[in-house]
């Protein structure tokens, strides 16, 4: 019985995207647009949020120590900032390193000077947080610390790197949103000029006593299988463009760009899109056929 059921449900699947091949076409091609925006603004959204973290991660504190501090006190400092439960890494900088660094990076525009005699700079501890968006709050705790002179972590730079990493997380979430309700709407409306073409056919069913599920399965069918040609097509097309993006920034050597990698990406995508497109054909289906069900 549960066979022959399936069968009849298959070749009646089969039967109406064959009658409706230009209507079922058409309601493809709306899944497929979408999901290809959807999937194209993901890529950047993968990639722009790739980028930010990393941003983020060279994001790092020094406090700088008073210079009238002596040895225990520094070690003492070093140890309550290593201590603190949101700090990853603690490293001690002399004064001698600072200005060893200052002079590699204006190379000969400090010859002549000895910073033995004359070194202004003080020294340090450079601290990386757990989370970088920390720093923000930290600086202003470790500056009451005993034996600090200044904190620095790029103020004013760093909180609008975090403002814009939020708004950019928050536009995709909404563009992503928005984007799958009007996949829904799409398809649902599609779906439902089909059903409509049918709707003597399932009168007919349902007079005869035909369950509500018997006859809505074709139709769930339909919307899963136009949902997943649908998603399938975009992952090809996004697959080539951005395998050739990549070509393009490693021939043109455009390190300064920082791509993920295409199997990274495109299994990132193929976890959300298949489902996704799949989902909303059975969705679409469903909710265009309610109203021809209630006989």
């Amino acid at each position: 019985m549960f066979i022959s059921g399936f069968i009849y449900i298959l070749g009646e699947t089969l039967k109406g995207l064959y009658r409706n091949r230009w209507m079922c076409i058409t309601s493809t091609g709306v899944v497929m647009v979408t999901l290809l925006m959807l999937g194209l603004f993901m890529l950047v959204n993968l990639n722009v949020r790739h980028i930010t973290e990393a941003v983020k991660e060279q994001v790092e504190m020094v406090v700088y120590i008073n210079e009238e501090a002596d040895r225990a006190a520094v070690e003492e400092l070093g140890r309550k900032i290593l201590g603190h439960r949101e700090v990853a890494r603690v490293e001690y900088v002399s004064s001698e390193e600072h200005m060893g660094r200052l002079q590699q990076q204006l190379g000969g525009m400090l010859e002549g000077y000895d910073s033995a005699l004359d070194n202004p700079l003080l020294a340090s501890f450079e601290v990386r947080t757990e989370d970088p968006e920390a720093v923000v709050r930290l600086a202003d705790e470790f500056e009451a610390y005993p034996g600090v002179a200044a904190v620095f972590y790029g103020q004013g730079y760093v909180e609008n790197l975090f403002e814009v990493t939020r708004v950019v997380q928050v536009i995709g979430l909404a563009l992503m949103v928005g984007l799958a309700v009007t996949a829904v709407f799409l398809i649902s409306h599609t779906i439902k000029l089909t059903v409509m073409m049918r709707k003597r056919e399932i009168t007919i069913m349902k007079y005869v006593g035909a369950t509500n599920w018997f006859i809505r399965w074709p139709f769930l069918l339909e919307g899963l299988l136009m949902g997943l040609v649908g998603a399938a097509l975009p992952l090809g097309i996004l697959n080539y463009l951005y395998g050739s993006s990549i070509e393009w920034v490693d021939v043109n050597e455009l390190m300064f760009i920082n791509l993920l990698p295409l199997q990274t990406v495109m299994a990132e995508l193929a976890i959300y899109l298949v489902p996704l497109g799949t989902g909303l054909g059975i969705l679409g289906s469903m909710l265009s056929m309610g109203r021809f069900l209630r006989v």
